[in-house]
């Protein structure tokens, strides 16, 4: 069964320096709030993972926490670039910053061979690109049965997946609704998890569409109210866009992040 922890709690047992760790969510639901934990704590020389980093990962890339970033598209969603990503891969600063770069469809597919326990996955997905040139974790395969020319791309494994969702009830079973993204096989690939949800309560009630994370599947569960902001849940609150806007200023320059960094970890200037 899930424990119940405090998010404080939860980083500090679950994320450890070095480790490879997930935090997945699609246009809602991104856990920014355990993103910025992890900054607190200062967690170092992480292998980040996302299907679509956007400015949490932009946060922790500028905070030093990483030391690889494996992804598909990055950006601010609306707005433009990852100021700190770009400073990381151009300029090594903080500190240097090696990238794996996939298809969204290849990412989703080495997730889904995490979660079913295979070693590799195989698709069509990188036909027409140049991403197998320029990446060690794309391989050529070839169909036993038909001949036919394919791609295959290793399983993600994530030592700690971080996912946030709606609600928990008291035994830690989890239930997401919306965009569900890869958040499921997130989960089910890692060693290790956590989800931080906006409320706990006695009983999930029914919801059409929503999927529920066993509790046998889920190592924490941390309640964090608004966990998700400035992205949006569905059900209780609305994307931030002003936040996305006022993230462009911050992160294009070093020392606007570095106020912002500051001023998150209370170091005092």
């Amino acid at each position: 069964m899930a424990e119940l922890l405090s998010l404080k709690e939860a980083v500090a047992r679950l994320v450890r320096d070095g480790d490879t760790v997930a935090l997945e969510g699609f246009t809602h639901l991104i856990p920014v709030a355990a993103g910025h934990e992890i900054i607190r704590q200062r967690r170092t020389g992480l292998t980040l993972v996302r299907m679509t980093p956007d400015i949490v990962y932009d946060q922790l890339i500028g905070a030093g926490c990483a030391s690889k970033l494996i992804f598909s598209w990055g950006g601010n969603p609306g707005v433009g670039s990852l100021h700190r990503f770009r400073d990381a891969v151009q300029h090594s600063w903080p500190v240097p910053l090696e990238i794996e770069e996939h298809s969204h469809a290849g990412m989703a597919n080495r997730y889904v061979a995490g979660a079913s326990g295979l070693p590799f996955a195989v698709l069509r997905g990188y036909t027409g690109t140049d991403l197998a040139a320029h990446t060690d974790t794309i391989k050529p395969i070839t169909c036993p049965f038909t001949g036919e020319r394919l791609a295959a791309v290793p399983a993600l494994n994530p030592d700690v997946s971080i996912v946030h969702a709606q609600r928990a009830d008291r035994s830690g079973n989890v239930q997401i609704w919306g965009i569900t993204g890869v958040q499921k096989e997130a989960v089910l690939a890692a060693k290790r998890s956590l989800v931080t949800v906006e409320e706990i309560v006695d009983e999930l009630e029914p919801r059409p569409g929503a999927i529920v994370l066993p509790s046998w599947a889920v190592t924490v569960v941390a309640e964090v109210p608004g966990g998700a902001r400035p992205s949006y849940a569905a059900g209780y609150y609305e994307r931030d866009n002003d936040a996305y806007q006022a993230w462009d200023a911050i992160g294009r320059d070093r020392e606007s992040f570095t106020r912002w960094l500051d001023e998150l970890t209370g170091v005092k200037a």
